[in-house]
Parts: C-alpha cells; structure tokens; sequence
C-alpha cells in the first residue's frame, strides 16, 4: 500500500489539511495499516516537493496553523497510473508460519502442533471478521472479504502442508 497515493486519492475529492486527511485514511484504512499524524504531514511536504499536492491556504488560529492542501494535475496522473497499474506479483518471501514449521522439523519440535494453533487463530479471525460484517460500512466489509480470503488461503497451505509433514521432515532431516 502506497500511503502517499492514497493520501492523494484522499485529496482528489476535495482539498483538505492533514488533520483531516488523517481521520479520512484511518476511518478507511486505518486497520489495515496504521498511519501517525507525523507521517502524514511529512507525506505532505514531500507530494509538494514533488508536484503533485499544492498549498491553497493556510488558516491560523488556536494551536498550529492549519495548511490545506489540494491535488495538483501531476499529482492526478500519478493517481491515475497507479490506480490502473495491475498489482506486481512477486515470490513471497517465506512466511513467518513456514519458518517456524521447518524450523519445527528441523529440531525434532512437534510441526503438526504448529500448523494446528496457526488454524485455529486464523479460523477465530475468520469468526471475528465474519461477526463484524453486520456493523460495518461497505468498505469494511470489503476489507473483511479481502482478509478473509487470504486467511482461506493460508488455510489451505496449512492442510497441504500438515498432509506433507512426514515427507517434510524426512528431507528436512
């Protein structure tokens, strides 16, 4: 996830100052990836710096100065190349879960007992996901979709991998 161009995406709607901004990303995006408020005013100054986001005002009042800012042409044509570039599919690195199964294997530890409490937090956060859905807006709810079917995933390499355990270990050993 880009936080820059989403902080854009956040901007396209409507100028806006940091503060903002940052309740926007959180309420959007917040659980997925936590964003500080230092994080976003640096972000700020960077997207100036580089083109895309343009000062409009700065309000003084109580407290710092708020600057607002709004999306620049540039900054929209980066937006929009990003938004339309297809997602790079890259080999993933070892998951910490298949370290700890070899690693499991390798020491004589019991790998089956790994794989069965990695099922079980993930089945318990499917059931937590699944509860919410009712609670929240849309987005969340697509959020919850995209979580859930990586953990279906995962659960299913934790059923390969738990039949191919006697196999793994002999050629770990």
């Amino acid at each position: 996830m880009s936080v820059p161009l989403t902080i854009l995406g956040l901007l396209e709607r409507e100028p806006a100052h940091g503060y903002s901004l940052k309740h926007a990303y959180d309420k959007r995006f917040g659980q997925v990836r936590p964003l500080r408020f230092g994080q976003v005013y640096a972000t700020l100054t960077r997207l100036e710096r580089d083109g895309w986001v343009t000062l409009v005002s700065v309000d003084s009042g109580e407290g710092p100065d708020r600057k607002t800012y709004a999306i620049t042409p540039d900054g929209v044509a980066a937006l929009e190349e990003w938004i339309r570039a297809p997602e790079h599919t890259v080999p993933q690195a070892p998951s910490s879960l298949f370290v700890r199964v070899v690693l499991a294997l390798l020491s004589g530890r019991p790998a089956a007992d790994v794989l069965e409490t990695q099922q079980q937090a993930h089945i318990a956060r499917m059931r937590e996901i699944t509860t919410r859905r009712h609670a929240v807006d849309a987005v969340e709810r697509l959020a919850g979709d995209f979580e859930i079917a990586h953990l279906e995933a995962d659960l299913r390499w934790i059923e390969l991998a738990g039949v191919r355990l006697d196999d793994l270990a002999r050629e770990v050993r």
